[in-house]
């Protein structure tokens, strides 16, 4: 079918590499007929983890690449060095217009490299940000950026509210979103020197619906559908966000089998449980889109397994066909 999806996933990125994510690709495409996956890794390798599987014949297929990024390797000499990566084929394949999307679970650092060297950014697009969606009370928000950027500047951050609410008016289906700017208090005045310089920028641009600052502790109840901030200080939300939802599962766990009772009233709430839990899951809702290039990135988590996999997959279908990239470039105006 020419109207597939088609992604080219980094078979031999991650922890958990080819296994997970060769389980993750075939999931994907037993739930959706609409997509064409490629995997990009050893050959030999790949085709033994599919060999565990029945799929659809015709929506997987296997390119070969003899070479692997490592985590630990200077991103810009392996990108440049390894042609032949599982990364470098992969992003050739997005570049060439052979594939739609590309999802990796590799090397932050070559994917980001690779994105911008290989696929290229958007025209006007200064920076690429990494957006990865973040559960919360009322559904979920869009973190932006949580690891891409560390030293961004105002005109960047302005660029990050305008996409991310493109991305989530159209992918998410959240109408008119409300954009806030992470800040340590709600007044305006308040704030670092790149803050106070972003903040009237936000509030005069006509393209977001803008509310103001954002404090960390309001952004689990869902104040805001897109959170404007630098890489730095969105990568430890994004962290402590993980690492607080993963000691909360535990500690839930350890009070409800702690005594004869807490272990009866554990059957009764069992099932409403497990559906809240699932919500706060940030492997239920894919990976992080790096958005302003020519073609659509996207970061899983090295220790992703299959199920984070599928949902990456999956999640390039909306973007696609929601045209996201064409909208970017329809309402990003490069000033002269």
């Amino acid at each position: 079918m020419s109207d597939r999806v088609r992604v080219a996933v980094d078979a031999m990125g991650g922890d958990h590499a080819p296994g997970e994510i060769v389980k993750g690709a075939v999931d994907a495409v037993l739930t959706r007929t609409d997509i064409e996956v490629i995997l990009v890794g050893m050959e030999d390798r790949v085709k033994e983890e599919l060999s565990k599987y029945t799929y659809p014949q015709d929506q997987v297929r296997v390119v070969h690449a003899s070479e692997v990024i490592a985590t630990e390797e200077p991103p810009v000499m392996a990108i440049r060095k390894k042609k032949d990566s599982s990364i470098v084929v992969a992003m050739n394949l997005v570049k060439r217009k052979e594939a739609d999307a590309f999802v990796s679970a590799g090397s932050s650092g070559a994917i980001l490299v690779g994105g911008q060297l290989i696929i290229g950014r958007i025209k006007g697009i200064e920076r690429p940000p990494l957006a990865p969606l973040i559960p919360t009370e009322k559904g979920v928000s869009l973190l932006i950026d949580c690891g891409a950027n560390v030293d961004a500047r105002s005109s960047h951050l302005v660029q990050f509210a305008k996409m991310g609410s493109i991305y989530m008016e159209n992918v998410v289906k959240v109408k008119n979103p409300k954009v806030a700017i992470v800040n340590i208090g709600a007044e305006e005045e308040k704030g670092n020197a790149l803050v106070k310089e972003t903040f009237p920028l936000l509030k005069g641009c006509p393209d977001i619906h803008f509310i103001g600052s954002i404090e960390a502790r309001d952004i689990p109840s869902g104040y805001a559908d897109v959170i404007v901030c630098e890489a730095f200080v969105g990568n430890v939300i994004l962290k402590l966000y993980e690492g607080i939802g993963s000691t909360f599962k535990r500690m839930l766990k350890k009070g409800l089998m702690s005594t004869a009772i807490s272990k009866i009233g554990a059957v009764l709430v069992k099932p409403s449980v497990t559906q809240t839990l699932k919500a706060f899951d940030v492997s239920e809702y894919g990976g992080a889109p790096l958005l302003g290039l020519n073609g659509l990135v996207v970061k899983t988590h090295g220790s992703a397994k299959a199920n984070e996999v599928k949902n990456s997959v999956i999640q390039c279908v909306a973007f696609k066909e929601q045209q996201i990239n064409e909208k970017i470039k329809q309402n990003i105006i490069v000033e002269e």
